[in-house]
């Protein structure tokens, strides 16, 4: 694996070698969706939620956390996904340097911005909100500030990954308070239902304003059509409501 940057330039650098670009028709500046893969690996199912968001007048920035580290899909799957490396506390530093990075990008409102992530990515947005002070320490760059994260006006969150070590249910948000979207489901055994349902319920009990839309049926990955976990099953239904509410969310987070 790629050495790690130490500061927000060097990986907005890094993570720019693997970003995929959507954007609305015009010059913009646009409000942006920064979406963040989970465990396994940037998938082609993402690229659905991107054309939604578009076609709302959202741009919308894929990040590969992976490839542009030399990573695999098969290195995600045996040490990401077990959680031997980049945990959601050291990959927020993705998130704080693609922030870094829209910046400088002409076409991107850098204050208007939604961070939305699936499994592994969204424990990576939640760790971010959750680091508060820390966040230097545990993402290694050491220009990361939480002050950052005010552009972040919202943040989606399918079927996050939320039990021990991620840090919301113990630290909540540390004064952050996007809008949170947040899409489960009621028979995923890969994340389960009970930690995302605590993390979420910490947030609005700190006074975050929370929605959460529940497929009963629903396990995890249910939106992804090339998933490989025999835990997962493919619902094409379940991904059109979940791209609406996407859709919903980014309307209500970025008005």
């Amino acid at each position: 694996m790629i050495a790690q940057p130490s500061t927000l330039a060097a990986r907005a650098d890094l993570l720019a070698k693997g970003v995929r670009v959507l954007r609305p028709a015009g010059s913009g500046p646009f409000p942006v969706a920064l979406q963040l893969h989970g465990c396994a690996g940037s998938q082609p199912f993402q690229n659905s939620y991107a054309e939604a968001a578009v076609q709302a007048g959202v741009a919308v920035v894929i990040v590969d956390s992976f490839k542009p580290r030399g990573m695999s899909r098969l290195d995600g799957s045996l040490f990401v996904c077990t959680g031997a490396v980049l945990r959601g506390s050291q990959r927020a530093g993705d998130l704080y340097a693609m922030l870094h990075w829209l910046k400088g990008q002409p076409w991107a409102d850098a204050d208007r911005v939604v961070a939305a992530g699936w499994s592994h990515g969204g424990w990576t947005v939640m760790d971010a909100f959750a680091q508060g002070s820390g966040a230097a320490r545990m993402t290694g760059l050491i220009d990361a500030d939480p002050a950052q994260l005010k552009a972040v006006r919202g943040a989606f969150l399918v079927y996050p990954y939320a039990s021990f070590p991620s840090l919301t249910s113990a630290r909540g948000w540390q004064g952050h308070r996007p809008k949170v979207f947040a899409v489960l489901g009621g028979q995923d055994r890969v994340v389960g239902v009970n930690g995302p349902l605590k993390a979420l319920g910490r947030l609005k009990g700190d006074g975050l304003a929370v929605d959460v839309l529940t497929f009963a049926d629903a396990t995890h990955a249910f939106d992804d059509d090339d998933a490989n976990d025999p835990r997962t099953r493919y619902r094409s239904d379940l991904r059109a409501t979940a791209e609406q509410y996407y859709v919903a969310a980014l309307r209500a987070s970025l008005s």
